[in-house]
This record gives C-alpha cells, sequence and structure tokens, in this order.
C-alpha cells in the first residue's frame, strides 16, 4: 500500500498571530483558516495509505482536505474559492511528499453537477425521440420522390419511414440515451469513474446520495483501490460505514486534542450504536 503524501504540517499559533497582527482586518469579516486548529492542538498529521477525517460541521474536515488538495497541486473539478486568507495560510503549511499525476479532489459539489449534466443529456435525448416519433408518423404515409442527390438524405428518411417499424426509425436516429439510474447508483458509477490506479484521492463527504447498501459498495471499493491498485485515500466523512474502512486511521476532529483513535469510540458512531442498542427490542420484534 503507498502513500505519496506523507504529512501535513500546519503553522503554530504564535506564527498564526505573528500573520493576523500585520494584516488590515477592517476590510474582513473572517480570517479563515486562521484559528482553527490552533485551538485543536493540532500541529501535524500523518497520513496513512487510507486516512479518515471525522467531526462535527465547521471542525475543519474540509479545510484540510482544500489544504492538501492546493498544496499537492491536485485537480480539481469544481472551482474553489477559498477565502481572502486561504492562500497565505496556505503558504504557511508544509506537505511532506508529492501528488502523482492523476490525483484529485472529488467533492459532493462535482457529483451534483454531474448528475445534473445526466439529466440534461437525457431531457435533450428524450425531446429530440418526440420530435422523431412526429416525422416518424408525417413520413411513413407521404411521397416523396427522388430528384437529386441533393435530395438523398431527406428522401432516405421517407423511405426508411415506410420500411422500417417505427423503434427502428426512431432508435437509429437516436443518440444512445445515458443509462439511467438513480442518484446513487449514478453517485457511485462517478467514483469508480474517477478512481483508477497509482494516484492520490482527495474524497469530501462521498456519502452524499448513497445509501447504506451503496456507503457499503464505496467502502469495499475504496479499500480494494489502496490494498490493490496503488491508490492513496484521503476523505472527511459523517458516515459510520466509510469510518470504518478497513486498516483506515481515523482523525476525530472533534477531540480536544485532535487525534487517531478506533472508529467505533468516534462519539457519532457511539450515539448511533446506543441509539440502536436503546431500540434493540423494536428490532427484535420485527
Amino acid at each position: 500500500m503507498k502513500t505519496y503524501i506523507k504529512s501535513l504540517t500546519l503553522p503554530a499559533e504564535a506564527t498564526e498571530f505573528s500573520f493576523l497582527l500585520g494584516q488590515k482586518m477592517t476590510c474582513y469579516n473572517s480570517s479563515y483558516p486562521f484559528k482553527i486548529f490552533p485551538q485543536k492542538e493540532l500541529h501535524r498529521m500523518d497520513f496513512a495509505p487510507v486516512t479518515v477525517l471525522c467531526g462535527s460541521n465547521g471542525c475543519g474536515k474540509t479545510t484540510l482536505l482544500n489544504l492538501v488538495a492546493q498544496l499537492a497541486g491536485v485537480r480539481r473539478y469544481s472551482a474553489f474559492g477559498g477565502s481572502a486568507f486561504f492562500d497565505d495560510y496556505a503558504a504557511l503549511c508544509r506537505l511532506e511528499g508529492r501528488a502523482p499525476a492523476g490525483s484529485c479532489l472529488l467533492t459532493s459539489d462535482d457529483v451534483f453537477d454531474w448528475l445534473l449534466d445526466l439529466r440534461r443529456i437525457s431531457s435533450g435525448i428524450d425531446e429530440k425521440r418526440e420530435q422523431l416519433l412526429t416525422d416518424y408518423t408525417e413520413k411513413k404515409h407521404a411521397h416523396r420522390q427522388l430528384t437529386s442527390l441533393g435530395d438523398y438524405e431527406e428522401w432516405k428518411q421517407y423511405d426508411d419511414a415506410k420500411r422500417y417499424t417505427k423503434s427502428r426509425f426512431v432508435n437509429e436516429r437516436l443518440a444512445k440515451n445515458p443509462e439511467m439510474h438513480s442518484n446513487g447508483e449514478s453517485a457511485m458509477h462517478f467514483f469508480v469513474e474517477r478512481i483508477t490506479e497509482d494516484a492520490l484521492y482527495l474524497l469530501d463527504e462521498p456519502e452524499n446520495s448513497l445509501s447504506v447498501p451503496r456507503q457499503l459498495e464505496l467502502r469495499d471499493f475504496l479499500a480494494d483501490s489502496a490494498r490493490h491498485f496503488g491508490c492513496q485515500i484521503l476523505l472527511s466523512t459523517h458516515s459510520p460505514v466509510l469510518l470504518s474502512l478497513p486498516g483506515a486511521e481515523v482523525w476525530d476532529l472533534d477531540a480536544q486534542p485532535a487525534r487517531i483513535r478506533p472508529w467505533t469510540d468516534v462519539p457519532g458512531v457511539r450515539q448511533y450504536y446506543e441509539f440502536f442498542k436503546a431500540n434493540a427490542d423494536a428490532f427484535e420484534k420485527s
């Protein structure tokens, strides 16, 4: 199993303070991403072949992914605005290691945009199908004489309408419709298509749109990608399923200080466990 990036070192609290002291802050409402990690006592993060970031909203999971993406120079599919101080903060960080060609950051926004593109393609094809059905009906019972080679393509449509069934006439003129799946099935296909071999993949909450069975499928796919295909995975998640990735080092960013811990000890996972345990009788009766 491979580790292309080894560690991320964040600026010390004193370094942050010295930088901010020299800035004119009156123009800005926030100094993000400054002041996030010193309070978590997080100064350095070492990466395993599979590293999982977890914690509540605003704990810094996505910020860490974006810092790694910028410092490693990996491909982004969506534009990233950052903040007024993001580049300055990134310049104070140090990433050990190098991302191979083909490495990328995949976000839930990327998946959503891809799903919208699929719908647009399908919508365009459906509109063309309706027009072709109308053309077939009109041409089947009309007569058109071939008078010159310039008329050949149009004449052929009339001739085909008379010789072919409606479905064959339409299908031969229609672009292939993308396979229509549920959002979860399509999202799973999105990850399988983009995660290949020998690269670093940063995933921001990939469980969005995925049912539990699909999350299990993604978990196994990511584990296999790391184990057999030379991929290094760094992901953020709220999903207990993805937190259980075999062999993953799980960073709890809500802990004080932030630290690696067994996924079964993560407070969010424990809450699920306590909830189901409290309702065990209801499951037994079902």
